[in-house]
């Protein structure tokens, strides 16, 4: 049985607390495959169409999961369905950067309107497109999913890059006193 989304919707409304719902501690079986699809610019289009509400994507945004087997799937108590996603699930955005140097704090905003601290909780990664090697910035979210940073918010992130200072051939960001690895300096 293909479920829509408003039904799966309703259902987490149901059982998800104010908040992040604890999808870590839910377990269901494979339902199956939803036509759910995540564009690379973050659109989340059902049966080839953009989902009609917005607040149905950024409800399933808190029941995303990307598992071990590099998939992601929709999570309720009963339920798993498996999505599709072209490239990160999530978008971040408008970076902003408060204090500096080990001191200062960068947070991003993801495109279903969820801003979060760089640190130990969301990490900066730098991966690059095999076919192309385009730089490929992410942040960790929650449970597997990433926010891919766009291309105007890794250029202004550009400003704040420092040398590490364990290792001057690095450069990275300093976010929430850690040292995210950027790469090799000049």
């Amino acid at each position: 049985m293909i479920k829509k989304p408003e039904a799966i919707a309703k259902d987490v409304q149901e059982t998800a607390a104010k908040g992040r719902p604890p999808i870590d501690k839910w377990h269901p079986e494979l339902s199956g495959d939803i036509d759910i699809r995540i564009t690379r610019d973050g659109v989340w289009m059902y049966q080839g169409k953009p989902l009609g509400r917005e607040s149905i994507a950024q409800l399933f945004s808190t029941i995303l999961r990307r598992e071990v087997d590099g998939e992601h799937y929709l999570v309720t108590p009963v339920e798993k369905w498996r999505i599709q996603v072209e490239d990160a699930p999530l978008l971040a955005h408008s970076p902003k950067v408060n204090g500096e140097g080990g001191d200062q704090v960068v947070s991003v905003t993801t495109n279903m309107n969820e801003t979060l601290e760089l640190g130990p909780e969301h990490p900066l990664t730098l991966d690059h497109y095999p076919e192309s090697g385009e730089p490929r910035p992410v942040v960790g979210v929650f449970h597997g999913v990433e926010a891919r940073l766009v291309t105007n918010a890794w250029y202004e992130l550009a400003e704040y890059v420092a040398e590490n200072p364990d290792n001057p051939d690095q450069v990275g960001i300093w976010s929430n006193g850690e040292f995210f690895n950027l790469g090799q300096g000049a």
